[in-house]
Protein backbone atom coordinates (compact mmCIF):
# COMPACT_ATOMS: atom_id res chain seq x y z
CA UNK A 1 0.00 0.00 0.00
CA UNK A 2 1.50 2.97 -1.53
CA UNK A 3 0.58 6.48 0.93
CA UNK A 4 -0.91 8.60 -1.74
CA UNK A 5 -0.32 12.44 -1.89
CA UNK A 6 -3.32 13.67 -2.44
CA UNK A 7 -6.72 12.88 -1.36
CA UNK A 8 -9.38 11.32 -3.67
CA UNK A 9 -12.84 12.47 -3.56
CA UNK A 10 -13.93 8.70 -1.92
CA UNK A 11 -11.12 8.80 0.52
CA UNK A 12 -12.82 12.66 1.54
CA UNK A 13 -15.79 10.96 1.91
CA UNK A 14 -13.65 7.98 4.17
CA UNK A 15 -12.85 10.96 6.60
CA UNK A 16 -15.94 12.26 7.10
CA UNK A 17 -17.40 8.96 8.06
CA UNK A 18 -15.19 8.22 10.57
CA UNK A 19 -14.81 11.68 12.01
CA UNK A 20 -18.71 10.96 12.34
CA UNK A 21 -18.32 7.87 14.42
CA UNK A 22 -15.07 9.37 16.37
CA UNK A 23 -18.57 11.81 17.69
CA UNK A 24 -20.72 8.90 18.21
CA UNK A 25 -18.05 7.48 20.28
CA UNK A 26 -17.36 11.13 22.14
CA UNK A 27 -20.64 11.82 22.53
CA UNK A 28 -20.76 8.99 25.54
CA UNK A 29 -21.03 11.34 28.12
CA UNK A 30 -24.50 11.71 27.39
CA UNK A 31 -27.63 9.64 27.80
CA UNK A 32 -28.79 7.69 24.86
CA UNK A 33 -32.37 7.02 24.71
CA UNK A 34 -32.07 3.36 23.40
CA UNK A 35 -33.70 2.85 19.77
CA UNK A 36 -33.67 -0.39 17.71
CA UNK A 37 -31.91 -2.45 20.58
CA UNK A 38 -30.81 -5.57 19.21
CA UNK A 39 -33.01 -8.51 20.05
CA UNK A 40 -31.63 -12.21 21.06
CA UNK A 41 -33.47 -14.92 18.97
CA UNK A 42 -36.92 -14.56 20.07
CA UNK A 43 -38.37 -17.47 22.73
CA UNK A 44 -40.88 -19.93 20.69
CA UNK A 45 -43.39 -17.72 19.82
CA UNK A 46 -46.90 -17.75 21.96
CA UNK A 47 -50.47 -17.58 20.34
CA UNK A 48 -51.31 -13.82 19.97
CA UNK A 49 -54.87 -13.60 19.22
CA UNK A 50 -55.49 -10.96 16.54
CA UNK A 51 -58.47 -7.99 17.67
CA UNK A 52 -61.69 -8.33 16.37
CA UNK A 53 -64.78 -10.30 16.70
CA UNK A 54 -63.74 -13.20 14.04
CA UNK A 55 -61.89 -16.46 14.91
CA UNK A 56 -58.06 -16.07 16.31
CA UNK A 57 -54.93 -16.33 14.17
CA UNK A 58 -52.05 -17.04 15.04
CA UNK A 59 -48.72 -15.11 13.78
CA UNK A 60 -45.81 -17.50 14.17
CA UNK A 61 -42.47 -16.14 14.26
CA UNK A 62 -41.19 -12.54 15.15
CA UNK A 63 -43.65 -9.98 14.43
CA UNK A 64 -43.59 -8.24 10.86
CA UNK A 65 -41.68 -5.17 10.80
CA UNK A 66 -42.68 -2.41 8.39
CA UNK A 67 -40.18 0.61 9.41
CA UNK A 68 -37.27 -1.15 9.57
CA UNK A 69 -34.62 -3.47 7.77
CA UNK A 70 -34.39 -6.94 9.68
CA UNK A 71 -31.12 -7.87 9.92
CA UNK A 72 -29.13 -11.14 11.30
CA UNK A 73 -26.76 -11.47 13.89
CA UNK A 74 -24.90 -15.07 13.66
CA UNK A 75 -22.44 -15.43 16.59
CA UNK A 76 -21.69 -18.31 18.81
CA UNK A 77 -23.60 -17.24 22.53
CA UNK A 78 -22.66 -20.57 24.07
CA UNK A 79 -20.06 -23.14 24.02
CA UNK A 80 -16.25 -22.35 24.22
CA UNK A 81 -16.34 -18.87 22.27
CA UNK A 82 -19.63 -17.38 23.96
CA UNK A 83 -17.19 -14.63 25.46
CA UNK A 84 -16.53 -13.20 21.49
CA UNK A 85 -19.69 -13.94 20.40
CA UNK A 86 -21.12 -12.38 23.11
CA UNK A 87 -18.58 -9.16 22.56
CA UNK A 88 -19.79 -9.09 19.05
CA UNK A 89 -23.36 -9.07 20.12
CA UNK A 90 -22.59 -5.88 22.54
CA UNK A 91 -20.84 -4.29 19.60
CA UNK A 92 -23.58 -4.43 17.53
CA UNK A 93 -25.92 -3.02 20.36
CA UNK A 94 -23.53 0.09 20.78
CA UNK A 95 -23.41 0.90 16.98
CA UNK A 96 -27.21 1.35 16.84
CA UNK A 97 -27.24 3.56 20.05
CA UNK A 98 -24.29 5.71 18.80
CA UNK A 99 -26.12 6.11 15.85
CA UNK A 100 -29.41 6.33 17.09
CA UNK A 101 -30.41 4.75 14.02
CA UNK A 102 -34.29 3.80 13.53
CA UNK A 103 -33.70 2.06 10.22
CA UNK A 104 -32.27 -1.51 11.29
CA UNK A 105 -33.51 -3.85 13.41
CA UNK A 106 -30.85 -6.67 14.21
CA UNK A 107 -32.02 -10.32 15.62
CA UNK A 108 -28.75 -12.91 17.19
CA UNK A 109 -28.87 -16.14 16.69
CA UNK A 110 -26.69 -18.63 18.46
CA UNK A 111 -24.29 -20.32 15.37
CA UNK A 112 -23.01 -22.70 18.69
CA UNK A 113 -26.39 -24.80 18.37
CA UNK A 114 -25.92 -25.37 14.52
CA UNK A 115 -24.76 -22.55 12.09
CA UNK A 116 -27.10 -23.83 9.24
CA UNK A 117 -30.25 -23.87 11.51
CA UNK A 118 -29.44 -20.54 12.85
CA UNK A 119 -29.48 -18.79 8.96
CA UNK A 120 -32.34 -21.14 8.05
CA UNK A 121 -34.42 -19.66 11.12
CA UNK A 122 -33.04 -15.97 10.26
CA UNK A 123 -34.25 -16.20 6.68
CA UNK A 124 -36.94 -17.97 7.56
CA UNK A 125 -37.58 -14.99 9.60
CA UNK A 126 -37.53 -12.20 6.77
CA UNK A 127 -33.70 -10.90 7.18
CA UNK A 128 -32.51 -9.52 4.14
CA UNK A 129 -28.58 -9.12 5.44
CA UNK A 130 -26.36 -11.41 7.58
CA UNK A 131 -23.71 -9.97 9.59
CA UNK A 132 -21.08 -12.96 10.77
CA UNK A 133 -20.54 -15.85 11.13
CA UNK A 134 -17.48 -15.61 13.34
CA UNK A 135 -15.72 -18.90 12.55
CA UNK A 136 -14.63 -20.10 9.34
CA UNK A 137 -17.20 -23.57 9.13
CA UNK A 138 -19.84 -21.80 10.24
CA UNK A 139 -19.22 -18.91 7.26
CA UNK A 140 -19.00 -22.33 4.89
CA UNK A 141 -22.03 -23.76 6.33
CA UNK A 142 -24.29 -20.28 5.80
CA UNK A 143 -23.48 -18.86 2.85
CA UNK A 144 -24.60 -21.77 0.24
CA UNK A 145 -28.05 -20.79 2.31
CA UNK A 146 -27.58 -17.56 2.32
CA UNK A 147 -26.93 -17.78 -1.21
CA UNK A 148 -29.86 -19.19 -2.39
CA UNK A 149 -32.01 -16.63 -0.90
CA UNK A 150 -30.06 -13.72 -2.41
CA UNK A 151 -29.40 -12.96 1.27
CA UNK A 152 -25.48 -11.57 1.22
CA UNK A 153 -23.06 -12.57 4.58
CA UNK A 154 -20.72 -10.22 6.15
CA UNK A 155 -18.47 -12.72 7.79
CA UNK A 156 -15.97 -12.21 10.71
CA UNK A 157 -13.96 -14.15 10.18
CA UNK A 158 -9.98 -13.67 8.90
CA UNK A 159 -10.14 -16.96 6.50
CA UNK A 160 -10.04 -15.42 2.84
CA UNK A 161 -11.02 -18.82 1.67
CA UNK A 162 -14.78 -18.54 2.21
CA UNK A 163 -15.01 -15.14 0.85
CA UNK A 164 -17.26 -15.28 -2.96
CA UNK A 165 -20.44 -16.05 -4.11
CA UNK A 166 -22.24 -13.62 -1.93
CA UNK A 167 -19.87 -14.37 1.45
CA UNK A 168 -17.68 -11.01 2.60
CA UNK A 169 -14.74 -11.81 5.09
CA UNK A 170 -14.28 -8.66 7.31
CA UNK A 171 -11.47 -10.10 9.52
CA UNK A 172 -7.80 -8.96 9.71
CA UNK A 173 -5.97 -10.60 6.96
CA UNK A 174 -2.84 -11.94 7.88
CA UNK A 175 -1.37 -11.87 4.16
CA UNK A 176 -1.94 -7.90 4.51
CA UNK A 177 -0.39 -7.45 7.47
CA UNK A 178 2.23 -8.86 6.66
CA UNK A 179 2.52 -7.43 3.51
CA UNK A 180 2.62 -3.80 5.46
CA UNK A 181 5.15 -4.23 8.17
CA UNK A 182 7.77 -6.41 5.09
CA UNK A 183 7.19 -3.22 2.79
CA UNK A 184 7.82 -0.87 5.83
CA UNK A 185 11.17 -2.68 7.01
CA UNK A 186 11.98 -2.16 3.34
CA UNK A 187 11.86 1.18 3.05
CA UNK A 188 14.35 1.70 6.01
CA UNK A 189 16.86 -0.41 4.01
CA UNK A 190 16.09 -3.69 5.55
CA UNK A 191 16.93 -5.92 2.56
CA UNK A 192 17.28 -9.90 4.48
CA UNK A 193 14.81 -11.78 6.18
CA UNK A 194 13.71 -14.91 7.79
CA UNK A 195 10.93 -16.06 9.56
CA UNK A 196 9.63 -18.51 12.02
CA UNK A 197 6.18 -19.86 11.20
CA UNK A 198 3.61 -22.39 13.13
CA UNK A 199 2.36 -25.48 11.38
CA UNK A 200 -1.12 -25.54 10.35
CA UNK A 201 -3.30 -23.55 8.44
CA UNK A 202 -2.36 -20.17 9.81
CA UNK A 203 1.12 -20.68 9.25
CA UNK A 204 0.85 -21.99 5.99
CA UNK A 205 -0.66 -19.13 4.87
CA UNK A 206 1.31 -16.48 6.40
CA UNK A 207 4.41 -18.21 4.94
CA UNK A 208 2.67 -18.04 2.04
CA UNK A 209 2.15 -14.40 2.27
CA UNK A 210 5.71 -13.52 3.37
CA UNK A 211 7.59 -15.04 1.03
CA UNK A 212 5.41 -12.96 -1.62
CA UNK A 213 5.73 -9.87 0.17
CA UNK A 214 9.46 -10.41 0.53
CA UNK A 215 9.92 -10.62 -3.23
CA UNK A 216 7.56 -7.93 -3.88
CA UNK A 217 9.43 -5.74 -1.77
CA UNK A 218 12.93 -7.08 -3.34
CA UNK A 219 14.35 -8.68 -0.85
CA UNK A 220 15.86 -11.98 0.25
CA UNK A 221 14.37 -14.93 2.61
CA UNK A 222 17.65 -16.32 3.72
CA UNK A 223 15.50 -18.93 6.23
CA UNK A 224 12.13 -20.11 6.96
CA UNK A 225 11.71 -22.30 9.71
CA UNK A 226 8.44 -24.24 10.97
CA UNK A 227 7.63 -25.01 14.38
CA UNK A 228 4.95 -26.96 16.55
CA UNK A 229 3.10 -25.04 18.99
CA UNK A 230 4.19 -26.29 22.36
CA UNK A 231 6.87 -28.33 24.00
CA UNK A 232 9.86 -25.74 23.08
CA UNK A 233 9.01 -25.93 19.28
CA UNK A 234 10.02 -22.13 18.18
CA UNK A 235 13.14 -22.58 20.32
CA UNK A 236 14.28 -25.18 18.78
CA UNK A 237 13.32 -23.44 15.53
CA UNK A 238 15.41 -20.32 16.67
CA UNK A 239 18.27 -22.99 17.02
CA UNK A 240 17.76 -23.80 13.32
CA UNK A 241 17.96 -20.19 11.97
CA UNK A 242 21.83 -20.13 9.93
CA UNK A 243 24.88 -18.71 11.85
CA UNK A 244 26.73 -17.67 8.89
CA UNK A 245 23.75 -15.93 6.65
CA UNK A 246 23.03 -13.18 8.50
CA UNK A 247 19.29 -11.72 8.51
CA UNK A 248 18.22 -8.09 9.28
CA UNK A 249 14.84 -9.07 10.47
CA UNK A 250 12.87 -12.18 11.37
CA UNK A 251 9.16 -12.39 11.21
CA UNK A 252 7.56 -14.47 14.14
CA UNK A 253 4.19 -14.84 12.87
CA UNK A 254 2.33 -15.82 16.11
CA UNK A 255 0.68 -14.57 19.12
CA UNK A 256 2.79 -11.62 21.24
CA UNK A 257 3.08 -13.95 24.17
CA UNK A 258 4.71 -16.58 21.71
CA UNK A 259 7.16 -14.11 20.21
CA UNK A 260 8.15 -13.16 23.54
CA UNK A 261 9.75 -16.25 24.50
CA UNK A 262 11.60 -16.67 21.17
CA UNK A 263 13.40 -13.08 21.23
CA UNK A 264 15.97 -13.74 24.22
CA UNK A 265 17.27 -16.71 21.89
CA UNK A 266 17.04 -14.79 19.20
CA UNK A 267 19.34 -12.40 20.62
CA UNK A 268 21.77 -14.84 21.32
CA UNK A 269 22.41 -15.61 17.42
CA UNK A 270 21.31 -12.53 15.54
CA UNK A 271 21.42 -9.45 18.71
CA UNK A 272 20.61 -6.96 16.30
CA UNK A 273 17.71 -8.59 13.84
CA UNK A 274 14.84 -6.41 13.96
CA UNK A 275 11.57 -8.78 15.16
CA UNK A 276 8.36 -8.18 12.85
CA UNK A 277 4.84 -9.49 14.24
CA UNK A 278 1.63 -9.82 12.68
CA UNK A 279 -1.86 -8.53 12.91
CA UNK A 280 -2.13 -11.40 16.06
CA UNK A 281 -0.52 -8.90 18.19
CA UNK A 282 -3.41 -6.16 18.06
CA UNK A 283 -5.23 -8.78 19.61
CA UNK A 284 -3.22 -8.86 23.18
CA UNK A 285 -3.37 -5.81 25.20
CA UNK A 286 -0.22 -6.35 26.80
CA UNK A 287 1.73 -6.67 24.40
CA UNK A 288 2.98 -2.95 24.49
CA UNK A 289 3.84 -3.81 28.11
CA UNK A 290 6.31 -6.93 27.02
CA UNK A 291 9.65 -6.01 27.69
CA UNK A 292 10.86 -8.97 25.78
CA UNK A 293 9.44 -7.36 22.66
CA UNK A 294 10.57 -3.35 22.92
CA UNK A 295 11.16 -2.38 19.07
CA UNK A 296 9.86 -5.17 17.28
CA UNK A 297 7.50 -3.74 14.61
CA UNK A 298 4.15 -4.64 13.58
CA UNK A 299 1.05 -3.91 11.19
CA UNK A 300 -2.32 -3.90 12.22
CA UNK A 301 -5.64 -1.40 11.86
CA UNK A 302 -5.12 2.18 13.60
CA UNK A 303 -6.45 1.96 18.02
CA UNK A 304 -6.81 5.57 17.74
CA UNK A 305 -10.91 5.20 17.71
CA UNK A 306 -10.93 1.47 19.52
CA UNK A 307 -9.34 2.91 22.66
CA UNK A 308 -12.63 5.60 22.87
CA UNK A 309 -15.01 2.16 21.71
CA UNK A 310 -13.34 0.63 24.36
CA UNK A 311 -13.79 3.05 27.13
CA UNK A 312 -17.66 3.24 25.84
CA UNK A 313 -18.46 -0.66 26.08
CA UNK A 314 -16.58 -0.85 29.45
CA UNK A 315 -18.92 1.73 30.85
CA UNK A 316 -22.52 0.34 29.85
CA UNK A 317 -21.42 -3.81 29.71
CA UNK A 318 -18.67 -3.63 32.81
CA UNK A 319 -16.48 -5.48 30.89
CA UNK A 320 -13.38 -4.84 28.47
CA UNK A 321 -14.53 -6.00 24.71
CA UNK A 322 -12.70 -8.54 22.92
CA UNK A 323 -10.42 -7.05 20.06
CA UNK A 324 -12.29 -8.08 17.22
CA UNK A 325 -15.75 -7.23 18.50
CA UNK A 326 -14.89 -3.66 16.23
CA UNK A 327 -16.24 -5.82 13.36
CA UNK A 328 -19.51 -6.16 15.03
CA UNK A 329 -19.72 -2.16 15.53
CA UNK A 330 -18.49 -1.34 12.13
CA UNK A 331 -20.19 -4.04 10.19
CA UNK A 332 -23.64 -2.16 11.48
CA UNK A 333 -22.15 1.34 10.49
CA UNK A 334 -21.63 -0.06 7.19
CA UNK A 335 -25.15 -1.38 7.12
CA UNK A 336 -27.09 1.79 8.18
CA UNK A 337 -24.89 3.71 5.40
CA UNK A 338 -25.84 1.63 2.78
CA UNK A 339 -29.49 1.80 4.52
CA UNK A 340 -30.57 4.99 3.18
CA UNK A 341 -30.94 3.84 -0.29
CA UNK A 342 -32.27 0.22 0.84
CA UNK A 343 -35.88 0.33 1.07
CA UNK A 344 -37.80 -1.53 3.49
CA UNK A 345 -38.99 -5.18 2.45
CA UNK A 346 -36.31 -5.22 -0.93
CA UNK A 347 -33.25 -7.13 -1.10
CA UNK A 348 -30.39 -5.39 0.16
CA UNK A 349 -28.74 -3.75 -2.49
CA UNK A 350 -25.37 -5.94 -2.51
CA UNK A 351 -24.05 -3.75 -5.28
CA UNK A 352 -23.19 -1.06 -3.01
CA UNK A 353 -21.01 -3.41 -0.81
CA UNK A 354 -17.71 -3.26 -3.87
CA UNK A 355 -18.51 0.62 -3.95
CA UNK A 356 -14.74 1.81 -4.84
CA UNK A 357 -14.99 4.28 -2.08
CA UNK A 358 -15.12 2.04 0.67
CA UNK A 359 -15.90 2.57 4.01
CA UNK A 360 -14.83 4.13 7.30
CA UNK A 361 -15.29 2.91 11.11
CA UNK A 362 -13.22 2.19 14.48
CA UNK A 363 -10.77 0.22 12.57
CA UNK A 364 -10.23 3.12 9.67
CA UNK A 365 -10.83 2.91 6.26
CA UNK A 366 -11.59 -0.55 4.46
CA UNK A 367 -13.63 -1.44 1.06
CA UNK A 368 -14.39 -4.90 -0.45
CA UNK A 369 -13.07 -6.24 -3.69
CA UNK A 370 -14.92 -7.83 -5.88
CA UNK A 371 -13.60 -11.34 -4.20
CA UNK A 372 -15.30 -10.19 -0.98
CA UNK A 373 -12.08 -9.67 0.64
CA UNK A 374 -12.02 -6.49 2.79
CA UNK A 375 -8.98 -4.41 2.22
CA UNK A 376 -7.60 -2.43 5.00
CA UNK A 377 -5.59 1.00 5.48
CA UNK A 378 -2.85 -0.69 8.20
CA UNK A 379 -0.39 1.10 10.02
CA UNK A 380 3.01 0.10 11.37
CA UNK A 381 3.21 0.21 15.44
CA UNK A 382 6.36 0.11 17.56
CA UNK A 383 6.69 -2.01 21.03
CA UNK A 384 8.35 1.24 22.74
CA UNK A 385 8.80 1.73 26.63
CA UNK A 386 5.67 0.11 28.17
CA UNK A 387 3.52 0.91 25.24
CA UNK A 388 3.33 0.81 21.75
CA UNK A 389 4.28 4.05 18.82
CA UNK A 390 3.09 4.40 15.47
CA UNK A 391 6.01 4.51 13.56
CA UNK A 392 3.99 4.37 9.79
CA UNK A 393 0.34 6.10 9.87
CA UNK A 394 -2.08 4.51 8.00
CA UNK A 395 -2.40 4.94 4.12
CA UNK A 396 -4.92 8.16 3.53
CA UNK A 397 -6.43 6.07 0.44
CA UNK A 398 -5.96 3.04 -1.61
CA UNK A 399 -4.32 4.35 -4.52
Amino acid sequence: MAEAATVPQWTRRLIRTAAVAGALLLAGCQTLVPRGVPDRAPPPPKEQPTQGTGPETVQPGIPEDKQRHRVALLVPLTGPNAGVGQSLANATQLALLDSRSEQVRITTYDTATGAAAAAQRALAEGNRLILGPLLSEDVRAVAPIAKRAGVPVLSYSNDITVAGNGAYVMGYSPSQSISRVVDYAKQTGITSFAGLVPTGVYGQRASTAFLRAVESAGGQVVSLQTYNRGNGGIAAAVTRLPKNSPYQAVLIADAAGTAATAVPLLRREAATARVLGTELWNTDSAVGSNAALNGAWFASVSDGLYRQYATKYRARFGTAPYRLSSLGYDSVLLTIRIAREWKVGDRFPEAKLTDSGGFAGLDGAFRFGRDGIAERALEVQEVRGGTTATVSPAPRSFE
